[in-house]
């Protein structure tokens, strides 16, 4: 994978390409020439060559044999060899001259130009003056445009090799096959340098130690070289920043002094850091600089460093910290203090370092205090679960299986490796066979494992009827242990998978569920009432949803649990969308999406969330990514739950799109995958409808019309009336294409009546009603259906939606007369604009129409670029006589 250069560089004659080892200075120097299409003339001076005068010079003579004049500039570079180069240096610059006036047309490129010696640089400077017309690229580790002018010209023009993105470093990484988490991961540790990236992927998984782990020997051998082009100083302010989990320019002044600025602009330059964000931090490029600088120092060193920090911060959970790193193999007292700050991160939300802070607090107690140790060691592990740390949850784990060897510590442990797993949990037979073996006289606990072990059957077998099975072991043995809240638990995840199946007494257990005591400590996600909450959003009843998911968010948040957090957000987000409200769908799925690329949670959830949501709001092409990247996680994780929602919702963007062919694949999959997974109830994932539309659009009619037929039946069987609306436009778009147009109408409007609670799924309607009027010749009912549709998207900041109504209204409405009318605009659009034109503010505007400031602030942009005005003075001249 070439790394991106601006496209802008070959404009140049002269072109310096920088950056640091590994970024690939000699892969972009090489594009570039290409671009140029002239045959290259390449110089490679090595480290061995800077100190001899000359020796560029040399090699530019013999690279050229056998023109003349370089035949001439050898014989002189001889004869100069022992002479002091200020005395040789004239003949040295007419000779180089008259060579490069010689030479025909080429590209002189000169890799690792920081070793060219500088004799031979001042007279290539001297004489690429005069030779204007000579074409350059030099690149070079340690200049940057803050240097003195360079010696290819005065005026060259500098890039920055940029590195690569997460999509390039995938396509470079391929034949090492690594899953989507691998590629976040070295990227991350490499920040796109492709030597490094390439250096880390000869390990198994890089950043998998929670104490990270010393990088590979080429890895260690690359980051020196990087670190070697700064100063000593430097190094060790960089070495303070990385013992920091949240270094800032502050702190490092308060440590360094006022040197810290000046060393901190000359790590930037080198591109160890970035300096460029807002938030005052100090972010290394790569986090495996860090780990390399930390890797460097003895045990001693560090801890007397961690003292400093320690001294100098101002952040009371921060100074714990560092005091409890700086501290001695054990200290009950630093113990006390870290478990103490713990809490307080837990309380403000920053996971990580509560996970952290748990794990020094067990490491930091005495041996003999084991109840304590084992305690603490056990709270570090379900605080890493909750921030979905794999790497602390399995240390945390081995510290308690080290000195508790009691049957209810080692199921409790291995409950709080799984819970901390996620989609990363491996032998997961294995695992659940142990816990169930060490809670075999312990019914509570053998309850608790069969709850994990049901959901892992679901998620990553596929097997509903069996996840159902071993969750109504764990309710029958959660009433003999007389634990309500595990009861609630594993019967909320029975009628989970009851409702999957289609079974008549889901309603029934989750009442069940309901009815029991709230247990405070349950995870916000696994309670009854966020099951009951997704089932209201089934039954298309999103105001009742939202009503039971937004306490559970504030529980979520306030237990610093990432997991349920995420959850919650997402289910908000698609209440939220269902229900029409975008713009809080959006920032919903937002959140969601920022905590999960935080942690180590599996991104495939979340990146269902973000398209679904994306796509109806937002950017289609943006929800596109998503979706694949939410494809692609779930594959390697054998995730067949988000495999299909993932593919669910790709195939609905496309269609969505205009690209029925293509949505066919991914919506055929999802139908497989999910008659294997034996889903029953068509109201949990509606992907039966898109994939007859499909079918329809592609002209496989017969398909289609089995497949609606069958889901209708099922609907009725289970009393599943909300999915009928949308299974009636598929089919009255089956009646069009078997020439019915008045039928398919008809049956359009029932459906838009019957969906006026949710705003988007109506619009989309009234967009099939429009289309079917249209191909009934009836351009009035079509134009007024497109008309309603885009007003409807419109007003609930369903972007994408509405620009694909708009064109549909562009394509009805009659063509300009010759009288120059303007653009026809819709309902929504005239109000919109009668009100700005007459120099109404935003503000007045959605008090005057009853909507949100945002949704005029949209409006007003579409009608700007229909009628292809900048401002309001150019709008009122342009509506205001056709409003009167």
């Amino acid at each position: 994978m070439l790394p991106a250069v601006p496209d802008d560089a070959p404009g140049s004659r002269r072109v310096v390409l920088f950056g640091p080892p590994g970024i690939g200075r000699t892969t972009a120097a090489g594009t570039l020439a290409r671009r140029l299409g002239l045959p290259v003339l390449r110089l490679a001076p090595g480290p061995q060559d800077a100190p001899v005068p000359w020796t560029g010079l040399l090699e530019l003579a013999l690279a050229l044999q056998p023109l003349p004049a370089a035949r001439d500039l050898a014989a002189a570079v001889d004869a100069a060899a022992g002479a002091e180069p200020a005395g040789a240096s004239l003949r040295l610059r007419r000779l180089a001259t008259a060579l490069l006036r010689e030479v025909p047309p080429l590209t002189l490129v000169v890799d690792n130009a920081q070793w060219l010696d500088p004799a031979s640089a001042a007279v290539l400077r001297w004489a690429l003056r005069l030779v204007p017309e000579l074409p350059v690229i030099a690149t070079e580790r340690g200049w940057h445009p803050g240097s003195e002018g360079h010696w290819s010209g005065e005026d060259a023009h500098a890039v920055r090799v940029p590195p690569l993105t997460a999509a390039q470093l995938s396509a470079l990484l391929a034949p090492y096959r690594p899953t989507p988490g691998q590629v976040d991961r070295i990227h991350r540790c490499s920040g796109g340098n492709p030597a490094l990236a390439l250096a880390l992927a000869e390990v198994a998984d890089p950043g998998e130690d929670e104490d990270g782990a010393a990088l590979p020997p080429a890895a260690r051998r690359l980051v020196g070289e990087w670190l070697g082009t700064v100063s000593e100083e430097a190094r060790e302010l960089l070495t303070l920043a990385a013992l920091d989990d949240r270094p800032d320019r502050e702190l490092l002044a308060r440590l360094v002094g006022p040197a810290a600025g000046g060393l901190l602009a000359e790590a930037g330059a080198a591109g160890l850091v970035d300096l460029e964000r807002a938030d005052g931090g100090v972010h290394f490029t790569a986090s495996a600089i860090g780990a390399e600088l930390t890797a460097r120092l003895t045990d001693t060193a560090r801890r007397l460093l961690h003292g400093r920090l320690a001294g100098a911060s101002r952040d009371g959970l921060r100074r714990d910290r560092h005091a409890a790193l700086a501290a001695d193999a054990t200290d009950p007292r630093t113990a006390r203090d870290a478990a103490r700050a713990a809490v307080g991160a837990r309380l403000r939300g920053e996971h990580a370092l509560a996970a952290e802070l748990s794990l020094l607090a067990a490491r930091l107690t005495p041996p003999r205090e084991t109840a304590l140790l084992s305690e603490r060691a056990l709270t570090a592990a379900r605080d890493a679960a909750h921030y979905g740390d794999l790497a602390r949850g399995r240390a945390a784990a081995r510290l308690v299986l080290e000195h508790d060897t009691s049957p209810a510590r080692r199921v409790e442990t291995l409950i709080a490796v799984i819970d901390a797993s996620g989609q990363h949990l491996q032998a997961a037979d294995r695992l659940f066979a142990e816990a169930l073996h060490a809670a075999a006289d312990h019914p509570g606990l053998a309850a608790q494992v069969l709850i994990r072990q049901s959901a892992w059957a679901n998620v990553n077998a596929g097997d509903p009827h069996r996840a159902c099975a071993l969750a109504e072991r764990a309710a029958a043995l959660a009433v003999t242990a007389g634990d309500s809240a595990a009861t609630a638990m594993a019967l909320t995840l029975q009628a989970r998978f009851q409702r999957i199946l289609g079974h008549p007494a889901a309603a029934a257990t989750l009442a069940r569920a309901l009815a029991l005591p709230r247990d405070p400590h349950t995870p916000a996600n696994g309670t009854p009432q966020h099951l009951a909450a997704r089932h209201a959003l089934f039954d298309d009843r999103p105001d009742h949803a939202r009503a039971l998911l937004l306490p559970l968010l504030v529980e979520a948040e306030r237990a610093a649990d990432a997991e349920a957090t995420v959850d919650v957000l997402r289910s908000l987000a698609e209440t939220e969308l269902r229900a029409g409200r975008c713009a809080r769908a959006l920032d919903h799925a937002h959140r969601a999406q920022a905590l999960t690329d935080r942690t180590a949670l599996s991104p495939a959830p979340a990146c269902y969330t973000s398209a679904l949501v994306e796509g109806a709001a937002r950017s289609t092409e943006a929800a596109l990514a998503h979706a694949r990247r939410g494809i692609d996680t779930a594959r390697h994780e054998d995730n067949k739950v988000f495999l299909s929602r993932n593919l669910h919702v790709l195939g609905h963007l496309l269609l969505a799109t205009g690209r029925p062919k293509e949505a066919l694949e991914p919506l055929a999959e999802v139908r497989v995958l999910e008659e294997g997974q034996q889903v029953r109830d068509p109201s949990v994932l509606r992907w039966h409808a898109d994939l007859a539309e499909a079918l329809v659009a592609v002209g496989r009619l017969d398909e289609a019309e089995d497949l609606l037929a069958d889901t209708r039946r099922t609907a009725a069987d289970l009393g599943r009336a909300c999915v009928l609306p949308g299974l009636e436009r598929a089919a009255a778009l089956l009646d069009a294409a078997h020439g019915d147009c008045d039928g398919a109408a008809r049956r359009l409007t029932e459906a838009a009546d019957r969906l006026r609670h949710l705003p988007l799924e109506r619009g989309r309607t009234l967009l099939a009603l429009s289309q079917t009027e249209r191909r009934g010749r009836r351009r009035a009912g079509a134009r007024a259906a497109a008309r309603e549709a885009a007003d409807l998207f419109a007003a609930h900041l369903a972007g994408p939606w509405a620009d694909a109504a708009a064109l549909v209204l562009h394509r009805l409405e009659p063509g300009p007369a010759g009288d120059g009318a303007r653009p026809r605009l819709t309902g929504a659009e005239e109000r919109c604009a009668r009100l700005a034109a007459a120099g109404a503010s935003n503000r007045d505007i959605a008090a005057d129409l009853t909507v949100s400031v945002k949704t005029v602030e949209a409006t007003l942009t579409r009608v700007y670029r229909k009628l292809g005005v900048r401002s309001r003075v150019h709008l009122a001249h342009a509506v205001g006589p056709a409003l009167d």
